[in-house]
């Protein structure tokens, strides 16, 4: 199960514009219902939209930006979006973010100050902070830490963990 991101923002660009047009032309036909003058007169714009040929340079540049909005509406819904999930096998699968909190938990080992972490496809990132000035075999510890979480986990395709350790400034 793999769950992609949503496409909330084209949805409600397109939502934001239909409605505007919507209420633009519910609001000409009720002034037009009541018997006053509406907002943008029907006639005009027949008059005008009678005028003109399909040649005309408005019309093109109309129809062009038309057809380039439309093509990135079907190119957002069917380029897949950035998996939100980790599988753990071919039904379930785990949070991204889940799964990058309990990492950040196994990278806090004895002598890290704080950790950070991103996940990635195939790669876990850890970049620890210490006060030790002698940072020699902290990045193996962590490593393994992270990795027999990992394990425990149990992710069909084990990613690959990079370790970085910073030490502080003003380690003593």
């Amino acid at each position: 199960m793999t769950r992609r991101s949503r496409r909330s923002l084209p949805a409600v660009l397109t939502a934001l514009v239909l409605l505007a047009v919507c209420a633009l032309v519910a609001v000409c036909a009720i002034q037009l219902a009541m018997g006053g003058t509406p907002l943008i007169s029907y006639s005009a714009v027949a008059d005008t939209l009678h005028g003109t040929s399909w040649a005309a340079r408005e019309v093109l540049i109309a129809a062009a930006v038309a057809a380039a909005a439309g093509l990135v509406l079907v190119l957002v819904a069917v380029v897949p979006g950035r998996s939100r999930t980790a599988a753990l096998d071919e039904r379930t699968s785990v949070s991204r973010r889940g799964l990058r909190n309990a990492v950040r938990a196994a990278a806090r080992v004895d002598g890290v100050e704080s950790a950070a972490v991103r996940v990635a496809r195939s790669r876990v990132k850890a970049a620890v902070r210490t006060r030790r000035t002698n940072t020699e075999g902290l990045a193996d510890t962590v490593r393994e830490s992270v990795q027999r979480r990992l394990a425990e986990i149990a992710l069909a395709r084990t990613p690959r963990v990079v370790v970085r350790v910073k030490a502080s400034r003003g380690a003593s």
